[in-house]
């Protein structure tokens, strides 16, 4: 349930071929179980592809969203008061800021899979994070939802 103050929201899901992988972790797991006979075999598909299912839908459970005054994304809850001009970022001039011009100091919600991002400076004087770089499919969206 969506509710009306709620301007954006996403959720950062793994890509088709991480599910693909996972598959193939649960096929993995039960040819190591080869020998053992058809019931650790059985046990080891099924198993190891729970698991590997598991550890992909928790990685890609991240949400950003724009909400009740706040920008949430992952575990962070920031207040819009507290962000400065949102600036988008093309996947070339995201990879740079996921590296080399990367601050240790920043609040990173990273997706290796997603090309494209928002870098958000935080503009609170109590606050030693310089800025949020938030991975994003949509950084027109948000940047607009941020505006609001």
């Amino acid at each position: 349930m969506q509710h009306a103050t709620e301007t954006y929201d996403e959720r950062l899901t793994a890509p088709r071929s991480w599910w693909v992988i996972a598959g193939l972790v649960g096929v993995s797991c039960a040819l190591m179980l080869l020998p053992l006979g058809t019931l650790p075999l059985l046990g080891g598909l099924i198993g190891g592809t729970a698991l590997a299912s598991v550890l992909v839908s928790s990685y890609g459970s991240a949400r950003v969203r724009v909400v009740a005054g706040s920008l949430v994304a992952g575990q962070a809850r920031i207040p819009l008061t507290a962000l400065g001009t949102p600036e988008i970022l093309d996947a070339e001039e995201a990879r740079a800021w996921r590296t080399h011009k990367a601050d240790p100091r920043a609040f990173m919600l990273l997706r290796s899979y997603v090309p494209t991002a928002v870098r958000i400076p935080i503009t609170d004087p109590t606050d030693p994070t310089p800025y949020a770089y938030v991975s994003t499919r949509a950084p027109e969206r948000l940047v607009a939802a941020l505006g609001r």
